[in-house]
């Protein structure tokens, strides 16, 4: 394994650096003092649209996406600690088009897309011109197990209808979103992981209600994280990705890269809050002496500081068996970074917000919006339970096999 950086990637790394402090990090006040989240769309701020121009015109762009007939070309190894820094900012992700669930969702219509499907929807994406969503997880079911989703994909004619409810639908609020990838039950009496399709669903097609935004931690994410429901709603079958019966297939396809660029992010919010952490560390004196010269509060820092190195040896390691044997060969790795990243992180914050006492919790330091994310990551994508149950199955595996 070689995970050295070659002069592409310190060469990226260091533009989205520079593009973090000059662009991005100083918007984001304005950002948020005119984002609204009073009606379905919400009120984004046209600073977003100036940032994805200005991260275009300094090449930063679509750089998650590996096939270089879309996008940057990078591999998963090259993009991890690109991705890494944009984890410093909210915002940036989004600017550089290369934030969730658009990263996946492109990934897909890339591969299994029909041409008429690139053209309408990858298009767009892959311009920023638009936003989409993914709708799997469900009210009504445990969503852990997905062979529980029950959203109805009947046939009538040449056409599909659809009638369910989905929530924790990403993007759904976002002004912008004008598609949904939905997962539905087409074949009830079929093999267990062969009832499932994927859907293109248009915003616009009637039968389609985003019914609440669902706050997290009682932040409301810009755009994201909504309950919504699909009432007679009717589309041409060839909306559908890929043969029928084949959602398991793509969305595993879909979820392995997504996983992990969610733990490359991660990476970067973790460092985020430990140099937070350290500067408030020398800042403040408590007891006589600075908080930094509390060995309690440096056991906190070194902690941290270890975990992080650990989460990304982990993280680079997952992203390069990605790049070299596949999706399937490296899902062990990636099952463990998907548990290790959010929890360290929380980890890491949760040290942050106590060095920084009462105002850890309050909004005038980002540590509880950290948080909020973090914790959150532990379901996204799967919950912990469900990958350890993964890696355990694997490792009792190997040992049968050595036995």
């Amino acid at each position: 394994m070689e995970f050295a950086e070659t002069a592409k990637v310190r060469e990226l790394r260091e533009k989205v650096w520079t593009f973090l402090d000059e662009c991005v990090r100083p918007a984001e006040p304005r950002y948020w003092r005119e984002f609204s989240a009073e009606t379905i769309p919400h009120r984004i701020s046209p600073v977003m649209d100036e940032l994805k121009a200005e991260a275009r015109k300094r090449g930063l762009w679509n750089l998650f996406m590996p096939d270089d007939r879309f996008g940057a070309g990078l591999t998963n190894a090259e993009y991890a600690p690109v991705a890494e820094v944009s984890g410093w900012s909210p915002l940036a992700p989004e600017a550089m088009n290369c934030s969730a669930p658009d990263t996946g969702n492109m990934e897909v219509l890339a591969r299994f897309g029909t041409p008429e499907q690139q053209e309408t929807w990858l298009q767009p994406l892959l311009a920023g011109e638009i936003r989409s969503c993914i709708g799997m997880t469900e009210p009504d079911v445990a969503s852990s197990d997905p062979t529980n989703i029950s959203c109805r994909i009947e046939k009538d004619g040449g056409d599909y209808v659809i009638n369910g409810r989905k929530w924790w639908t990403s993007g759904a609020a976002h002004p912008k979103a004008k598609v949904v990838l939905l997962m539905g039950l087409t074949d009830p009496d079929g093999d267990r992981y062969q009832r499932h399709s994927i859907v293109l669903v248009p915003f616009d097609t009637p039968g389609v209600t985003v019914v609440r935004q669902l706050p997290v931690f009682g932040f409301d994410d810009p755009g994201s994280h909504c309950e919504v429901r699909f009432e007679n709603v009717r589309v041409p079958q060839s909306n559908r990705i890929g043969d029928e019966g084949t959602a398991f297939l793509i969305a595993q396809m879909r979820l392995g890269p997504g996983r992990l660029h969610h733990c490359m992010r991660m990476l970067g919010v973790a460092e985020h809050a430990l140099s937070l952490m350290c500067e408030r560390a020398k800042s403040r004196t408590a007891f006589g002496k600075r908080l930094a010269d509390q060995g309690v509060v440096r056991e906190q820092i070194a902690r941290s500081r270890i975990e992080i190195e650990q989460a990304r040896l982990l993280c680079h390691k997952a992203a390069w068996l990605l790049d070299t044997v596949g999706n399937r060969e490296a899902r062990f790795e990636i099952s463990a970074i998907k548990v290790v990243a959010p929890n360290v992180a929380c980890n890491v914050i949760d040290r942050a917000i106590q060095v920084h006492g009462g105002a850890g919790v309050s909004n005038d330091v980002p540590l509880t919006q950290m948080y909020a994310y973090a914790r959150s990551l532990r379901f996204m994508d799967g919950p912990d339970e469900v990958h350890l149950a993964t890696i355990g199955r694997e490792e009792l595996r190997r040992e049968d096999g050595r036995a």
